[in-house]
C-alpha cells in the first residue's frame, strides 16, 4: 500500500517514489526562439522566390499583351531578326505606321542610331517608306527604354498624329518593364500593349546557359522593381 510522506513524495513498496518532471523538449531540448523561427521562414521565403525565379521569371518579365492599336512601335537595338518580325506584325496587325525608335549603339563604332538602321531594315522587309516614322532617342548609357519612349512621343506629335493605343515591340524579358515605361510616358492619354519577341534559339536551352540571356535576365531582376519602385532614379516621366 502507497503511504505519502512528510515531503509530499509518494512511498511505495520499494522506497519513496519521485512525481514526474516537466515534459522533455523535442528534438533534444532545443528551443524555438521567435528569432530562429523567423529567420528560419525568411529563409523558406528566399529560396522560393529564387527558385520561382529561375523556373518561371523569364516567362513572367516576356510579357506579350497586344492591343487593338494603329501604331507599332520596335525598339531597334533587338537587332534585324527581331525588326523583320515587326515588319511581319505590322504587314498581319492593321497598323497604320510603324515607329522605329532607338539611340547610338554603346560602342560607339556605328554613325547611325538603331532607329536609322531598323528604318533601312522595315523598307527592305517591304514595309512602305512613308509609313515607318524614325524616332531616334540620341545617347542612352542610361533610361534606355525612357528616352525611346520619349523620341517616339514626340515623333508621332510632331506629325500630328494622337494615338489611341500603341503596341511595343521588344527583346523578350525586356518586355514588362518597357510596357512600364511607355505607359507612364503615354498616361492618361494612350493605351499601351506590348509584343516579347524572342529569337528562333531562346527555347532551345534554359536561360542560364546563354550568357546573353542570363544578363538580361539579371538586367531586368534588378531594373523592373527600380522602375516600378524609385522610377529609374527619374523625376519626371514627361517626354517633352
Amino acid at each position: 500500500m502507497k503511504a505519502f510522506s512528510a515531503h509530499g513524495n509518494v512511498s511505495g513498496p520499494r522506497g519513496p517514489v519521485k512525481p514526474p518532471g516537466p515534459p522533455r523538449q523535442p528534438w533534444g531540448g532545443a528551443k524555438w526562439s521567435p528569432e530562429w523561427l523567423g529567420a528560419c521562414c525568411a529563409g523558406v521565403l528566399l529560396v522560393t522566390g529564387a527558385s520561382w525565379l529561375c523556373i518561371f521569371g523569364e516567362t513572367f518579365f516576356s510579357l506579350t499583351r497586344r492591343l487593338p492599336a494603329e501604331i507599332l512601335v520596335v525598339e531597334g537595338w533587338i537587332g534585324n531578326e527581331g525588326v523583320r518580325a515587326a515588319a511581319a506584325e505590322f504587314k498581319t496587325g492593321g497598323y497604320r505606321y510603324l515607329v522605329a525608335t532607338g539611340g547610338r549603339p554603346e560602342d560607339g563604332q556605328e554613325r547611325w542610331s538603331y532607329a536609322e538602321l531598323a528604318a533601312r531594315e522595315l523598307i527592305r522587309s517591304g514595309v512602305p517608306d512613308d509609313r515607318i516614322v524614325v524616332a531616334p532617342s540620341g545617347e542612352t548609357e542610361r533610361e534606355r527604354s525612357f528616352k525611346s519612349a520619349a523620341a517616339t512621343w514626340r515623333a508621332l506629335q510632331e506629325r500630328g498624329i494622337h494615338p489611341a493605343a500603341i503596341n511595343v515591340m521588344t527583346l523578350g524579358p525586356h518586355a514588362r518593364r518597357s510596357r512600364l515605361v511607355y505607359e507612364k510616358v503615354y498616361a492618361p492619354v494612350t493605351q499601351v500593349g506590348v509584343i516579347a519577341w524572342a529569337p528562333a534559339d531562346y527555347g532551345v536551352e534554359p536561360w542560364w546557359r546563354s550568357g546573353g540571356r542570363t544578363r538580361c535576365f539579371l538586367k531586368e531582376i534588378v531594373g523592373y522593381p527600380f522602375e516600378v519602385l524609385l522610377n529609374s532614379g527619374r523625376s519626371s516621366n514627361s517626354p517633352g
